[in-house]
C-alpha cells in the first residue's frame, strides 16, 4: 500500500478526550469547543471517518456525559470508555483495553484537542505498519520545541526513544523533531506493550511515550512519519483554540476558491466545517456561513451577511446585512436584500425581499414583491402560525402580515396596511385609517408655543 492509499487493514481509531482543559477555564470539557462550527472531537472522529476507520473508541474522563452525547452523534457505532484516573497517556489508552482487545490489524492514537491532522497523513502512518514495523510515530520540526516530547535517533536516522522535556537532559532538549502524540500500533503486539510501561518518572505517569524503547529492547520496528507543525497544533487554552480556528478556516477558504468560488477578502469570511458552495458562487467580504449552508452556482453573497442551515439556488442574491436563519430556502434568481431576515420559509424563484423585511414561518411565491418594512407576524405568544403569499403578489411598503393568513396569486396589499383575513387572487387589499386633514392647525400651534 502505498502513502497515498485507502487502508485496506481493518482498522480502531482511539480518541483521547479526558483532559479537563483547566486553562481553558470553561464549564465545557477541553474537546467539546468547537472550531469552524464543530466540537474538536467530532473533527477528529470525521477524519477518522474519512480514513476508513472500521471502529472507534472515545476515551472520556468522569462526569464528561457531554462527549459521549457528541460521539454518539458523531458516530452512532463508536463507544465511550471513561478513565477515572489521570494517571498518563497510557493509562488512558488502556482505559479502552476492551475495544483493544477486540481489535484486528491496526491501531491509531489520535487526540480530541488535536483537530487538525490530515486524512492523508493517518493513511501514512498506517500505511507504514503494513510495511512492516510495529509502532509509527507522528513527528514534527517545531519551531520552538519547549514543552515537547523529543523524537531522539540514532546516526543511521533509526528513533531510539521519545524523551519528556521533564525527563530530557540538555543535549536533549536541544532536538527540535518532536512528538505530536498520535501513534499506530499493529494490533496483536499493543497490549503487550503497554502492559510494560511503568512510571518511573518526574510526574509518577505512564507515558504511552515509552512504548518506543520498549519496542525497541523487544527487536521490533519503530519509525517516525512527519508532518507539518500546524498539522498536530494542540488546543489548551482559548488562545490556541483561536489559532487552529484561524488554520481551519485558511484551509475551508482555500478548499472553497479551489473548487471555483469567488472571495473577494477570503480573510474576512467565516465558515464552518460543512459549508457548500458551487462554482461561480461570489462571496463578498466579512460574511459568516453558520453550519448547515449550501449555495448553488452563480449566487451572490453581498457583504456583512449571516447564514445558516440555509439553502440559496442558483443565481440568487443575498444582502447586504441579510440574514437567513434555519429553514430559509432561496429560490433561484430571488433577491433577499438589506436588513431582511429570513427563517424557516420558501423564498421562491425570482421573489424580491429588498429592505428591512421579516418573514418567519412562511412561504412567498414565485416573482413576488415585499415591500421595505414588511413584516409577517408568525408568533401569537404561544404558537408559531403560516403564512402563504402567493406567486406575482406585491404587498406594500409596511406591511404587517398576521399569521396564520393566505394572499393569494397576483393579489396587491396596500402600503401600511395590517392584514389579518386572506386575501384573494388578484385582489387590493387594504387596511389603514381615513387620512384626516385640519387645515391650520401647524401655524395654530406654532403661535401657541411662540414660534
Amino acid at each position: 500500500m502505498t502513502s497515498q492509499d485507502t487502508p485496506t487493514t481493518p482498522w480502531l481509531s482511539i480518541i483521547l478526550a479526558a483532559g479537563l482543559g483547566t486553562r481553558m477555564k470553561s464549564a465545557l470539557p477541553k474537546a467539546a469547543h468547537a472550531i469552524a462550527g464543530r466540537p474538536m472531537l467530532a473533527h477528529v472522529m470525521a477524519t477518522s471517518a474519512e480514513a476508513k476507520a472500521d471502529s472507534m473508541a472515545v476515551v472520556i474522563g468522569a462526569e464528561m456525559n457531554v462527549l459521549c452525547d457528541i460521539t454518539q452523534e458523531a458516530n452512532p457505532n463508536a463507544k465511550c470508555f471513561v478513565q477515572n484516573e489521570r494517571l498518563g497517556t497510557a493509562h488512558a489508552v488502556l482505559a479502552a483495553k476492551d475495544a483493544i482487545q477486540g481489535a484486528e490489524g491496526h491501531i491509531l492514537v489520535l487526540y480530541g484537542d488535536t483537530p487538525l491532522v490530515r486524512t492523508e497523513t493517518i493513511t501514512r502512518l498506517l500505511a507504514a505498519l503494513d510495511g512492516g514495523a510495529a509502532v509509527a510515530v507522528l513527528g514534527f520540526e517545531a519551531t520552538d520545541p519547549t514543552g515537547y516530547g523529543r523524537l531522539l535517533r540514532d546516526e543511521n536516522g533509526a528513533l531510539l526513544a521519545i524523551r519528556e522535556e521533564n525527563d530530557a537532559n540538555e543535549q536533549e532538549k536541544a532536538v527540535r523533531l518532536c512528538n505530536s502524540g498520535v501513534m499506530a500500533f499493529r494490533a496483536e503486539t499493543m497490549l503487550k506493550l503497554l502492559e510494560r510501561i511503568g512510571n518511573d518518572n518526574a510526574k509518577g505517569e505512564y507515558y504511552l511515550t515509552d512504548v518506543v524503547a520498549i519496542a525497541r529492547e523487544q527487536g521490533l520496528r519503530v519509525v517516525v512519519e512527519t508532518c507539518d507543525e500546524d498539522e498536530v497544533l494542540g488546543v489548551n487554552d482559548r488562545s490556541q483554540l483561536a489559532e487552529v480556528e484561524a488554520i481551519i478556516q485558511k484551509r475551508l477558504r482555500a478548499a472553497a476558491m479551489k473548487n471555483g468560488t469567488t472571495l473577494i477578502a477570503p480573510e474576512t469570511v467565516t465558515f464552518s466545517y460543512d459549508t457548500r458552495l458551487a462554482p461561480d458562487v461570489i462571496v463578498e467580504p466579512n460574511v459568516v456561513f453558520a453550519p448547515g449552508v449550501t449555495v448553488e452556482a452563480g449566487a451572490r453573497i453581498h457583504a456583512f451577511s449571516y447564514l445558516e442551515k440555509s439553502h440559496v439556488h442558483a443565481g440568487a442574491l443575498i444582502g447586504p446585512f441579510a440574514r437567513l436563519r434555519p429553514g430559509a430556502d432561496i429560490g433561484e434568481g430571488a433577491k433577499v436584500g438589506n436588513f431582511v431576515e429570513v427563517k424557516k420559509a420558501t423564498v421562491e424563484a425570482g421573489a424580491k425581499l429588498n429592505h428591512f423585511t421579516y418573514i418567519g414561518d412562511a412561504r412567498v411565491g414565485a416573482k413576488t414583491n415585499i415591500g421595505a418594512g414588511t413584516i409577517v407576524c408568525n408568533y401569537d405568544g404561544f404558537k408559531k402560525h403560516f403564512t402563504d403569499i402567493g406567486a406575482g403578489a406585491f404587498i406594500g411598503s409596511n406591511s404587517a402580515l398576521v399569521a396564520p393568513v393566505k394572499i393569494g396569486d397576483g393579489a396587491v396589499v396596500g402600503s401600511g396596511s395590517v392584514i389579518t383575513r386572506n386575501v384573494a387572487p388578484d385582489e387590493l387589499a387594504i387596511e389603514r385609517s381615513e387620512q384626516l386633514h385640519v387645515p391650520g392647525w401647524a401655524a395654530r400651534n406654532r403661535k401657541k408655543h411662540g414660534k
